[in-house]
């Protein structure tokens, strides 16, 4: 079966619209950094790394330190689906930033959105 494009799409391509999402809602860069970082377990120095030497989403994830234990706790839909019921793990991986993104943008507080 042929991989989804957003598997091989790079991480930096899809970075810069997490940020313009958030900033046009008051949000801040900060906070998208403090969302992936939470998410993935890189530190801010390993996340520019991947931005720079432009890794796809499925390096990214792949390379991630640790997902973070909380991660079960993300629900809800994004894009249309179910995010508790995407069989692909990868994909899974994906929706869960992009919910949390969404989240950030939506006026969710740090602390709901990080799922403290």
């Amino acid at each position: 079966m042929e991989k989804h494009r957003i598997f091989t799409t790079s991480f930096a391509s899809v970075y810069p619209h997490y940020i313009n999402k958030a900033e046009r809602k008051g949000r801040t860069k900060t906070e998208v950094d403090e969302i992936i970082l939470w998410l993935t377990g890189y530190t801010h120095q390993e996340l520019k790394k991947i931005i720079e030497n432009k890794k796809d989403f499925e390096a990214f994830f792949a390379e991630a330190p640790q997902l973070n234990p909380n991660v079960s706790k993300i629900t809800g839909v994004i894009c249309g689906y179910r995010i508790e019921e995407i069989e692909d793990k990868l994909m899974q991986k994906i929706r869960y930033l992009d919910k949390l993104v969404d989240e950030l943008a939506k006026g969710k507080s740090m602390e709901k959105i990080l799922r403290e």
